[in-house]
């Protein structure tokens, strides 16, 4: 699903309880990573739950920047579903696209972002700082060569 389809999609519920639940959804789709990927370097810091991210990337040629592909699980429902809006936004894209993008603009977009708590909100920021440190990493030693 894109973007704008999730957009969409979210445009369509108006009560708050009902998009909490549409993100749950979204996080039970969500593959969830073999327990050996759940380890301390690739958990994110700063999230209240656990929140673990896998970045793999796929060199590109020409010296243009990898290509980024995410996993990512949690072990709380609601941020399970953010990190799967995350995914929407950030997957299979180049790493320096990723890391000029600001995620937490869309979730404004989506009506979420004022609708997280404080501890949830710091731990989406977290997530968004990390897979952005990592693109722009990524894109930085694609251009060095």
């Amino acid at each position: 699903m894109s973007f704008a389809e999730l957009k969409d999609n979210f445009s369509l519920v108006d009560d708050w309880e009902d998009r909490y639940r549409y993100v749950i959804e979204l996080g039970r789709a969500l593959p969830g990573l073999p327990d050996d990927a759940k380890t301390d370097a690739n958990k994110v810091r700063g999230c209240a739950s656990q929140v673990w991210l896998v970045t793999t990337l796929t060199p590109q040629p020409g010296g243009q920047a990898p290509i980024m592909h995410i996993d990512g699980d949690s072990d709380a429902h609601i941020v399970r579903g953010l990190v799967a809006i995350l995914l929407e936004i950030y997957q299979d894209r180049p790493a320096d696209e990723i890391a000029a993008h600001d995620a937490l603009q869309d979730f404004a977009e989506l009506g979420l972002k004022d609708h997280l708590t404080p501890q949830r909100s710091n731990g989406l920021a977290s997530m968004v700082s990390r897979i952005r440190a990592e693109a722009k990493n990524a894109a930085a030693q694609s251009a060095a060569g």
